[in-house]
């Protein structure tokens, strides 16, 4: 009987230590995928088709010429064609999307790409339709403001090879 009760108390400890591990683990894998920023509003302007939440995190000023924001996409949202006159850098935070320039062929981005959007070159940038995508964009202004143009076709959303 003495032996069976060791056993015993030897097997929850062995439970507990695997249900405790597992709890770390799962914690951690959540917080991976957890934004760091938030999702913002909904936005409202007509430049896009499909749900694309923004958040402004830092807007140009006398001393950084250069806006900042989170981008967050719908699966199957996408924004119309445009150009940014001084560039945009786009750094990839979740999920996976579509990146095209102009009479060039689509670029399959997920999580950890850098895109550079050069000065000037009319493209499109959105979410996959099986994917919601997310990236923070670096937008310098002493250029101007982002030039909206046409919306992307479905034909040329569902020709992405």
């Amino acid at each position: 009987m003495f032996n069976q009760n060791k056993k015993m108390r030897k097997m929850k400890k062995i439970v507990c230590t695997l249900i405790l591990f597992f709890a770390v683990y799962i914690t951690q894998v959540v917080a991976q995928d957890t934004s760091i920023f938030p999702k913002g509003n909904i936005s409202t302007a007509n430049n896009h088709t499909g749900t694309v939440w923004l958040s402004e995190l830092s807007e140009a000023d006398s001393l950084f010429n250069y806006s900042i924001a989170f981008a967050s996409f719908a699966p199957g949202a996408k924004l119309d064609w445009h150009i940014h006159p001084a560039g945009q850098v786009l750094l990839i935070t979740e999920g996976i999307g579509y990146y095209q320039e102009k009479g060039k062929a689509v670029q399959v981005v997920k999580k950890g790409d850098v895109i550079k959007c050069l000065p000037g070159i009319e493209h499109w940038h959105g979410a996959t339709p099986g994917s919601g995508f997310s990236y923070i964009g670096a937008t310098p202004v002493q250029k101007g403001k982002t030039i909206w143009l046409k919306r992307v076709t479905d034909e040329e959303y569902r020709n992405v090879q």
